[in-house]
């Protein structure tokens, strides 16, 4: 039987605010299971659990998606009371919920508060006779939550990793002929990467102090809009860490152009609201990944030819200055793609943007590898601005 509790759970001695993985990331969807087939049959994740009326779940209907490490979880609501029925009204499909695992879902959610954390849900405990996975969310940017999850026995992390566990008590395990599929033809995704989000125009800071006193990340990296920005358009991005570095989360802000930035179309057809606005999906081979992907029938954002003809020299010179080996993958093969490259002090990248996931143009994934680089493609940013302008005009919303 399934149980919710809000007992005290016995103290640890860790950090509570240690985070060990991205437990999962919650879209609310206007139909999960329709969007389970979508994710699966154009980015190869499979449909592995389900929480519904046939297993107990009375107010949702949650379809959890794997891949690699990557556990996305659609939620549609099953009645209008239900408060994704109101999001979905407003925001469309998107990010509800990134959501970490810790040792202690309720001490980390204490110390959050403790921290100046608005509440978003008290501490639950769902159980059965194999196990507890204890849950509590806070408030941050817009419509986003995050919630700590920290699972015990049969429901433990490592288990869930391996496929052995179902996800929460309510969940049951399926099987798809696309899983099969997924599995004979790979997309290679392996783990959430970073995960951005767009603010208000000049809201980027108070959510940096956010992150750092809340949740006592750091800031990893800063741009501003001489790095990010073109004739029409620009924003502002700083990038906040956990204390090690696992989990990564940029802040975007708009910032004055002739034209309207990527980020105030963002809000725009949001409401007005702050979400999250893409996750990096880490891939150890870009080429196989994109190259699957393309082939399931993800549309990518289009760059110039023009662009290559000023990478190779930009890269390579910066890799071999400090002391790094050129780029090793094909370069035609990278070209035929449409793959961007980038290079900083420790390395390179390469990464790729899809279009919206959509009809709204608010939320997309990227698709990168790293090289030894910790950055974001700053190199890139001019050309990706330029690509996503063209989307925009295209759109009829530059």
């Amino acid at each position: 039987m399934t149980t919710a509790s809000t007992q005290t759970a016995p103290s640890v001695t860790t950090d509570p605010l240690a985070l060990i993985d991205v437990d999962h990331v919650r879209f609310y969807v206007g139909n999960a299971k329709q969007a389970a087939y979508f994710y699966a049959h154009t980015f190869g994740f499979n449909i592995s659990q389900v929480a519904d009326l046939t297993t107990g779940s009375r107010d949702e209907a949650d379809y959890l998606l794997t891949q690699g490490n990557i556990r996305l979880l659609l939620t549609s609501p099953l009645n209008d009371t239900h408060p994704a029925a109101e999001e979905i009204k407003l925001y469309g499909d998107g990010v509800k919920d990134v959501a970490f695992t810790v040792e202690d879902a309720r001490a980390a959610y204490e110390r959050a508060v403790a921290n100046g954390a608005e509440p978003a849900q008290e501490p639950r405990e769902i159980r059965d006779d194999r196990g507890t996975v204890t849950v509590a969310s806070i408030k941050t940017y817009g419509r986003v939550i995050h919630t700590f999850v920290s699972r015990t026995g049969h429901y433990a992390l490592e288990n869930i990793k391996r496929g052995d566990a179902e996800f929460m008590p309510v969940f049951k395990k399926i099987d798809s002929p696309v899983n099969a599929y997924n599995t004979a033809n790979p997309a290679g995704l392996m783990f959430v990467d970073h995960l951005v989000g767009n603010v208000e125009e000049g809201k980027m800071n108070y959510w940096v102090d956010w992150y750092e006193n809340v949740l006592e990340f750091k800031m990893f990296k800063h741009f501003d809009d001489a790095d990010i920005s073109t004739e029409y358009s620009a924003l502002m991005s700083k990038v906040m860490a956990s204390g090690n570095n696992l989990i990564k989360m940029p802040i975007n802000e708009p910032a004055e152009g002739k034209k309207k930035s990527q980020i105030q179309e963002y809000l725009e057809w949001h409401s007005m609201t702050p979400g999250v606005q893409h996750l990096a999906l880490r891939t150890d081979d870009e080429l196989a990944s994109v190259a699957a992907l393309r082939a399931r029938g993800v549309d990518f954002l289009s760059l110039p030819d023009t662009y290559y003809e000023a990478v190779w020299d930009r890269v390579n010179k910066t890799l071999t200055d400090h002391g790094h080996e050129a780029v090793k993958e094909d370069h035609e093969r990278i070209k035929d793609l449409g793959i961007l490259v980038d290079a900083d002090d420790e390395g390179y990248l390469l990464q790729l943007f899809t279009k919206p996931l959509q009809d709204r143009p608010t939320l997309f994934f990227e698709i990168i590898s790293r090289r030894g680089s910790q950055s974001f493609g700053k190199g890139n940013f001019k050309a990706l601005f330029e690509a996503l302008e063209l989307e925009q005009e295209r759109r009829g919303n530059l």
